[in-house]
């Protein structure tokens, strides 16, 4: 009896081993190993063969570990086609994300056997042929991103297959030809702008707004004109009719108006030009001898008084001393700077940008002091308006905000002058060019960004009384250390109500589309924007964005709604360990932040305290595991996937 339980007992023990040994997905980690052997690419992602293959990095099994449930590898740096016979033999997958990498070539036609996939996304690579008929087997496809590579061909009315889509991007790509029609009941996002499409929109995609169907050869109807009726011409047989002989004569008298009007426009330019010229000679008879100020090519002195008003400096000082006295550059106390309105307009200028209320530039004076002049636009307000609002911005000083130093007012010409940050914005730092060579921001620079840049803004808040109005990324400037500070703040009472403050639309709470009145809870929704910006490294108003190219909030809810909140975070990200935790807590407050009732966003000096917790968990908690994967210097954990290889913690859209 005793040796019939010793022998049972060892059957079970057999039995068990043998189980375990089958739940590892031998044939799926083969693939895996083959595509990865098969592929060039960055040292990024390192798997070590002695691990389950449910550990290695970017690799997510089903709950039995029998087979490859995700595979998440955005931007590490994989290169050329992807080899046959190694992810289609992943029959069981059912996310699939390759995006932000260099893969080329045509997509595997084994691709047909991913049955179970869901969702796809081959974004950002350069993918070229036709449209992958493989792709159009698989129908329980949701959501398919093959947008910003280079194929080409029509897009074939297969794709009608794909009942349950909820969305498809194929924007930013070559394809031609006639739109098919789409018939998927839960299709929400749709984009092909940027293409050589044209033809008719079908009826089933004539709900999507024009940003989806932009950059095209010649599509109309839906949100476009509608398509114009074929007319058949006269057949060489037949006679014209008394109307068509007509219109030919009209036809010659038009012409001939046009000639005769250009001669006589031709000869009011030349009498205008003959006018200037003589008035020029007589000014320059009548005006003192006054050396100019050198000015090389590359840069040019500050532009005052625009065409239409007087461009002298005598018209803009006033003329005499009692107006240069009235109309003097006021600098405010406790300044840095010893100059005078002279020595601003004598001042080399480079353009460093044309903003909603005017345009910006880096003026380099005579003796070697660098700063920042603003040259507003469309100022409504009256000079004593005007000064009492830059008494009230003069006197806020903080860290994070960059000081107003002077301003200047008169009838043609309104100045302010700032501090000049060699850095740069944060618009250009997160969005310049993201080719080779490029330093991305790393997270903690991110973390500092979004921490000091809401400090800046509390203290405007708080102890200011001001209301920014106009929060986004490129009013953002940057520190050597990254500690940002915020500029540009308060100008929206200087324009009335008749312009609408804030015109990066991506960036305004939606109160503020419908009254045109910036508040300190309308801040804050601009503030939960620059966030996600932050967080995706999308900008606002990027066309990639989904329905309309311009709401990140809703593209952000639709994608933590539908799939993986990991697909949100920017995959400049994924090559950080141990931070997905902490992205998904700042992603829930600028959540938070971006709420459509303005009552349910907390109070910028609670956004930062909230920030400010996270630090303080972080300094308790880091171990010094915070380093990019693709470092060698700084070694791999490979049981450390990056964010994108686990499901982080599900964020309340």
């Amino acid at each position: 009896m005793a040796a019939a339980i010793s022998l049972c007992s060892v059957f079970l023990l057999l039995l068990f081993l043998t189980r375990w040994v089958d739940s590892e997905p031998t044939q799926d980690r083969q693939a895996l190993l083959d595509f990865f052997s098969k592929t060039p690419h960055a040292n990024r992602v390192q798997w070590n063969t002695s691990n389950s293959v449910c550990n290695w990095v970017g690799v997510e099994c089903d709950s039995n570990q029998s087979f490859v449930y995700s595979l998440r590898l955005p931007g590490v740096g994989l290169v050329g086609p992807i080899p046959a016979n190694t992810i289609g033999k992943l029959t069981q997958l059912r996310v699939l994300s390759l995006r932000s990498n260099r893969l080329s070539g045509e997509i595997p036609s084994d691709f047909s056997n991913l049955v179970m996939l869901r969702n796809l996304y081959l974004q950002d690579n350069a993918f070229s042929g036709e449209f992958p008929s493989s792709l159009t087997r698989l129908t329980r496809l949701t959501r398919l991103d093959l947008s910003s590579n280079e194929f080409s061909g029509p897009i074939p009315p297969s794709v009608d297959n794909l009942t349950h889509l909820s969305g498809i991007f194929l924007q930013n790509n070559g394809f031609s030809g006639s739109l098919p029609s789409i018939s998927a009941v839960n299709l929400t996002n749709f984009n092909v702008s940027n293409n050589k499409l044209n033809g008719s929109i079908p009826k089933s995609l004539a709900k999507f707004p024009t940003s989806s169907f932009a950059g095209n050869l010649d599509l109309c109807g839906g949100p476009f004109p509608p398509c114009n009726p074929f007319t058949a011409s006269p057949s060489p047989s037949q006679n014209p009719s008394p109307a068509h002989k007509k219109s030919k004569k009209l036809s010659t008298a038009a012409i001939i108006g046009i000639i005769i009007g250009a001669v006589f426009a031709a000869f009011l330019l030349l009498l205008f030009l003959i006018l200037c010229i003589r008035r020029r000679s007589r000014g320059q008879q009548t005006k003192s001898a006054k050396p100019p100020s050198a000015v090389g090519t590359a840069a040019r002195s500050i532009p005052v008084a625009e065409a239409g008003t007087s461009s002298s400096k005598d018209d803009i000082t006033g003329g005499s001393v009692e107006a240069t006295e009235r109309n003097k550059l006021v600098f405010f106390e406790g300044g840095i700077y010893n100059f005078d309105l002279e020595d601003l307009l004598r001042a080399s200028a480079e353009v460093l940008g044309k903003g909603s209320v005017g345009t910006s530039y880096k003026a380099v004076l005579e003796e070697g002091t660098t700063v920042v002049v603003k040259r507003l636009k469309d100022v409504v307000v009256t000079k004593k308006e005007f000064e009492t609002q830059m008494e009230i911005l003069g006197k806020i000083k903080h860290e994070n905000v960059v000081p107003l130093r002077a301003f200047y007012f008169s009838k043609d010409e309104k100045l302010l002058v700032y501090d000049y940050i060699s850095t740069g914005s944060l618009s250009a730092s997160l969005h310049g060019s993201r080719g080779s060579g490029r330093t991305p921001l790393d997270w903690d620079s991110r973390m500092r960004i979004a921490l000091s840049a809401g400090r800046g803004l509390a203290h405007l808040h708080l102890a200011g009384k001001v209301v920014h109005g106009n929060i986004k990324s490129s009013n953002i400037l940057l520190r050597p250390d990254h500690d940002a500070c915020i500029s540009d703040f308060g100008l929206n009472p200087l324009f009335g109500t008749a312009t609408p403050p804030n015109r990066v639309a991506g960036y305004r709470a939606p109160e503020v589309v419908e009254t045109r009145k910036v508040t300190f809870k309308s801040d804050v929704y601009s503030y939960g924007v620059l966030l996600l910006e932050l967080l995706t490294g999308k900008a606002p108003n990027q066309q990639s964005l989904g329905e309309d190219g311009i709401d990140l909030p809703r593209w952000v809810q639709s994608v933590v709604r539908e799939e993986w909140t990991a697909e949100v975070f920017d995959a400049e990200l994924m090559r950080f360990h141990n931070i997905e935790e902490e992205m998904v807590q700042l992603l829930q407050i600028a959540m938070s932040c971006v709420s459509t009732v303005p009552d349910q966003r907390p109070a910028m000096p609670e956004v930062v305290r909230m920030i400010e917790d996270m630090n303080s968990h972080r300094s308790e908690t880091d171990d010094g595991l915070r380093q990019s994967s693709d470092d060698p210097s700084k070694g791999s954990d490979v049981n450390t996937p990056p964010a994108e290889s686990r499901t982080p913690p599900r964020v309340t859209p």
